[in-house]
């Protein structure tokens, strides 16, 4: 079982590197192109959408580091593994997208204050086209990592995954306000940015009190609980459910528990049971990384169950 769990979170490490790798060469291409394409198209929202794409390679490289600590074997220091390195990675990104999505609302909202919609230079159509070529690129990463995200239970993948997302609603505020100010309303683009910059803080803040809660002991939820408790009581042996616990810990699962059994047995067939109720929960739940199973002793013939 050991050796399983090793292959599978080594397998899953292997999926995070070959997604962010992805993720790095994709942002990189994008950024260059929107930068061209701003420069000589004239539009200043296309080049901020250059640089908001380049930050997507630091944030990945973030992502990278988390989860190669995170992977890291257990040793004196740290006796429960480094999980958790994985959520600080999160936080720290959803810090920078909160960031990101604050400094496009406050550039929206500066603009449409000036008053000087006038002077605003009209795109050409080359910048039209690169915001059109941006959404469809970060939308294709963002459901790209969203899948790998979700496979391998990574919260800071799925960070990096929304990151994207981020990206494709700043290039779809970068497309209006193009088109916008092409057809004569300038004032479309910074109001774009505005809106665009609220659904970037609301995934930020998800991902953060995702994050947090990993790191606070938080329980799993009721119907994995629920889940557990009915693969425990169909063990053999197993007459009742004294008492269960159960808490994230970063992309793991850990599991303490207490179980009836009959009083009257040998100390080598309440072991038994506890290993069969162990590997049970193990078997059908790979995030489960430390499960503890005490058997507490039952009246003989009770045969209840809970």
């Amino acid at each position: 079982m050991p050796e399983e769990r090793q292959s599978i979170d080594k397998q899953n490490e292997k999926t995070a590197m070959r997604v962010s790798t992805v993720s790095i060469a994709v942002n990189l291409l994008l950024s260059a192109g929107k930068l061209l394409a701003g420069i000589f198209g004239r539009s200043g929202a296309m080049i901020s959408d250059a640089v908001h794409s380049a930050s997507d390679v630091f944030s990945t490289f973030i992502v990278i580091a988390g989860i190669r600590i995170s992977a890291k074997k257990s040793d004196v220091n740290h006796p429960y593994g480094h999980e958790r390195m994985e959520c600080v990675a999160s936080i720290i990104l959803a810090t920078v997208l909160m960031a990101t999505g604050f400094g496009i609302g406050l550039g929206g909202l500066r603009t449409i204050l000036s008053g000087k919609w006038e002077s605003l230079a009209v795109p050409g159509v080359t910048a039209l086209a690169a915001a059109i070529v941006s959404i469809a690129g970060k939308e294709w990463m963002y459901w790209y990592t969203r899948a790998a995200a979700k496979k391998i239970n990574s919260g800071a993948l799925m960070a990096d995954a929304w990151h994207h997302r981020s990206d494709s609603l700043s290039s779809v505020g970068a497309l209006i306000g193009i088109a916008g100010s092409r057809m004569g309303y300038p004032v479309l683009d910074p109001a774009a940015s505005i809106v665009i910059s609220a659904f970037i803080a609301k995934a930020a803040y998800e991902i953060f009190m995702d994050a947090v809660n990993k790191m606070v002991d938080k329980a799993c939820a009721p119907e994995t609980e629920d889940t557990i408790r009915r693969i425990v009581l169909e063990q053999e042996g197993v007459l009742g459910i004294d008492r269960l616990m159960t808490r994230l810990f970063g992309a793991k699962i850990y599991v303490d528990m207490e179980i009836a059994a009959d009083g009257s047995r040998t100390l080598y067939e309440t072991h038994g049971i506890a290993e069969q109720v162990h590997d049970a929960i193990e078997a059908h739940f790979p995030e489960v990384k430390h499960c503890m199973v005490h058997v507490n002793p039952a009246d003989p013939g009770s045969g209840r169950k809970q």
